[in-house]
């Protein structure tokens, strides 16, 4: 959203909807959603949260997508979207598509491979026009250039090989985006190809979309349109949801304790829950002071990857109890933990006071609330500092804070993702500082091994390693459900993957 990577891993669920119910597929309805919170913006190319990608990817389609019936994620479940067909050359250096040819643009301009490079010579910094924010801009550290081939046919010419590179452009987070429209008005009124169109975005109220009529898939979508009705507030969300007021919970967002709320007040409901590739995560400032010198049982303990079985490049639990703070036993744990403690200067009688900021939405409170309880015991007293989402990707990438407690998201399972988005030197993600030169070159190593099995040997030694140096500590892998009325058909949600789907393209409502 039982693994693909990273933030692919493995979809989920699915509505069981019978042949029959296929046959009988309604067109028209809105979809009505509520959203966790308000967006920064409404362009997925310079933000770094879901909350951007589960309203504005039905607007857009990539080059190639998971397939989004699929349990788990792997390159052999990519299927064509924008390019009709691909193919590697002999030495792998090259990524060759053949485009769909007919496609429009929302505008009515017509889709060709000149939208494809000037979208990736954006993301690599090779343009005139700038994104404000590029989180992703180190997806693309192994590609030379784009080139394009007429109007239907495009090239990525790599530096080495990288067989990942087919993950990333599958991505969620990675839409085509028009060459004729600024990265200013994307970012309030974006077009693209997709099954849905923009109509309007009211900050901290509401986003709504509408059919898209000329649509390359024929027939699709079913509804008529989308509106998201942004509600911080999660309790009052599920109540709104549980009174019939939604159609559909915002995707992988219910927590285990209101879900068993939703079932009981709603029975008729349907609800999964799943891993959904999401690490909660301690953020240290190792550039400021102090640190420049120093859920009911439904959550995974892993470290950089996705746990196993929802992960395919998951550390096995025997080497990752090797790791100090990650072992069985917690006393010892927090023994050794306060011992490091008074080592630095600190103790019963003197506790260390910091700032714990985090992101103002529940998935991120109610863990740094817990966070700050427990680093009682080992003599440090935290103080929440809750930052509003528009404003919280900004402030960690320029390292406006001291310890922070953070939810990252990974795009696909793949190691290349979660490696040179989070752990690069130079990645604009990297918010910890951590700058290892000896573990890059590890990076570049699995990413060209296409040998599965040794590539996860090499994968291991690198989550191990970024867990031993405290690169960005790993506190657990979350499950999250998610809910939508009996009346809501043809649901797919890639939970594990959940930054790979979301087209809502073959939903429809049969009421």
């Amino acid at each position: 959203m039982r693994s693909v990577q990273a933030c692919a891993a493995a979809v989920l669920s699915l509505l069981a909807v019978s042949a029959v119910a296929e046959a009988s597929e309604k067109q028209g309805g809105i979809l009505r959603v509520y959203h966790r919170d308000s967006p920064a913006s409404a362009s997925i190319h310079e933000e770094a949260t879901y909350s951007v990608n589960v309203p504005f990817m039905p607007v857009f389609n990539n080059l190639v997508i998971y397939k989004q019936d699929v349990p788990q994620n792997s390159l052999e479940s990519i299927v064509s979207e924008l390019a009709e067909s691909w193919a590697w050359s002999d030495d792998k250096k090259i990524l060759n598509f053949k485009l769909r040819q007919g496609v429009k643009w929302h505008d009515g301009k017509p889709f060709t491979s000149n939208d494809v490079k000037c979208t990736f010579d954006m993301l690599m910094g090779k343009s005139p026009q700038k994104f404000r924010k590029n989180p992703r801009k180190s997806w693309y550290d192994e590609v030379v250039d784009v080139t394009t081939n007429g109007d239907f046919e495009v090239a990525f010419n790599l530096k080495r090989p990288q067989p990942a590179l087919l993950a990333l452009l599958a991505s969620g987070y990675t839409p085509v985006y028009p060459c004729h429209v600024s990265p200013g008005d994307m970012r309030t009124k974006p077009v693209g190809t997709g099954p849905f169109k923009f109509v309007e975005f009211k900050a901290n109220e509401s986003i709504k979309l509408v059919r898209n009529p000329d649509y390359w898939k024929k027939g699709l979508p079913h509804l008529d349109g989308i509106e998201f009705t942004i509600i911080p507030n999660r309790s009052t969300a599920i109540l709104a949801f549980v009174a019939g007021k939604f159609d559909m919970t915002f995707p992988t967002e219910v927590s285990i304790p209101l879900l068993k709320d939703v079932k009981s007040q709603a029975p008729k409901a349907v609800c999964v829950v799943e891993p959904i590739n999401v690490s909660t995560n301690i953020i240290v400032n190792s550039s400021s002071p102090p640190f420049d010198n120093l859920n009911e049982g439904q959550a995974d303990i892993g470290g950089t990857m996705l746990p196993a079985p929802g992960g395919l490049w998951a550390m096995p639990k025997e080497m990752l109890e090797t790791i100090p703070g990650y072992g069985p036993d917690i006393n010892a744990n927090r023994d050794q933990a306060r011992k490091l403690m008074q080592k630095a200067g600190y103790g019963p009688d003197k506790h260390l006071p910091v700032k714990v900021s985090t992101r103002n939405i529940p998935v991120y409170r109610d863990p740094a609330v817990i966070l700050i309880d427990q680093l009682k015991s080992i003599y440090i007293d935290g103080e929440l500092d809750v930052v509003e989402t528009a404003n919280w990707f900004s402030k960690v990438a320029r390292k406006d804070y001291a310890l922070g407690l953070n939810l990252t998201g990974n795009a696909v399972d793949d190691p290349d993702q979660s490696f040179y988005e989070n752990y690069s030197c130079n990645s604009e993600r990297n918010y910890t500082n951590y700058c290892n030169k000896d573990i890059e070159k590890l990076f570049d190593q699995q990413s060209q091994e296409t040998d599965v099995a040794k590539r996860k040997k090499l994968v291991w030694e690198i989550d191990k390693k970024l867990q031993e140096d405290v690169a960005r500590p790993i506190i657990f892998h979350g499950r999250m459900g998610s809910c939508w009325q009996p009346y809501v058909k043809g649901v797919t949600i890639m939970v594990n993957s959940s930054y790979n789907g979301y087209r809502y393209e073959d939903v429809w409502l049969d009421k």
